[in-house]
């Protein structure tokens, strides 16, 4: 399938590894040209150097105003982009009840005024390109939680709610954002978690991950970062050119509910 995306420029936040780097490198396998974002310089090269001639490095934490501004002014430089996919974050620990301020603001920056800043920076180039996409990576959790990272489940759920506010706000200047909520995906962070808390008891790490996804995924195994980047590639066609303000399942049967 000619997904006709040759030529295009992309951001990927979060891209020197897992889900961010799989989409990358989808995306290039299709001819666009990306930006490889993330907060660490040698990282991010590396990921470049492992795509190819159409990466390109973005440096800059998105948590961070400073670090949007220097995200922003690369992509500029570059002559815009045409799509943008929010996907830099990670995983929490703690109750509600003990949680800091400062623990729920770190991750209201990175998982939801990211997207807001981002958005505020780069749809002006889209426009001026006559067309664009946003997808944002969010997670099952922000529909189902789970019960030990109370703070990640409501900044995922707000930034699923800020995706269908924006493609509405949107839709008129043809810029079509979708959201995509993945279910358990072998990540790095979650193969690091494993082999921490198995470390004890034999390090048995993939026996564990096997344990997490006999109880919670009916498919019986997770997705690898390559399986769910594949859908985000599809999204950036116009192939999906219908698929507006939605919110897509990739989850191995996971949710419960219809």
């Amino acid at each position: 399938m000619d997904l006709k995306l040759a030529g295009k420029t992309a951001l990927i936040t979060g891209s020197s590894d897992g889900i961010g780097f799989a989409i990358a490198k989808g995306l290039a396998d299709e001819g666009v040209r990306v930006l490889i974002n993330g907060r660490n310089q040698k990282n991010v090269e590396k990921a470049c150097k492992e795509i190819g001639e159409l990466a390109h490095p973005a440096v800059g934490d998105v948590a961070a105003v400073d670090g949007i501004a220097a995200i922003v002014k690369t992509c500029l430089d570059m002559g815009g982009v045409d799509i943008l996919v929010n996907n830099a974050g990670t995983g929490s620990n703690e109750t509600v009840m003990e949680a800091t301020d400062d623990k729920w603001q770190d991750y209201w920056d990175l998982h939801v005024m990211a997207a807001v800043r981002l958005a505020r920076g780069l749809v002006p180039s889209m426009e001026a390109k006559g067309a664009g996409i946003i997808l944002n990576n969010a997670s099952i959790c922000a529909v189902q939680p789970l019960w030990y990272e109370p703070i990640y489940n409501v900044t995922k759920s707000a930034l699923m709610m800020l995706s269908r506010s924006l493609a509405t706000e949107l839709v008129d200047k043809n810029i079509r954002v979708n959201c995509v909520n993945p279910g358990l995906v072998l990540t790095p962070d979650w193969i690091k978690t494993a082999r921490e808390l198995t470390r004890d008891t034999g390090g048995d790490w993939e026996g564990y991950l096997q344990k997490v996804a006999d109880e919670h995924a009916p498919i019986k195994r997770f997705c690898s970062p390559d399986e769910v980047a594949d859908f985000f590639v599809f999204l950036c066609s116009d192939r999906a050119s219908y698929s507006i303000g939605a919110t897509y399942f990739v989850d191995g049967g996971m949710k419960k509910t219809v």
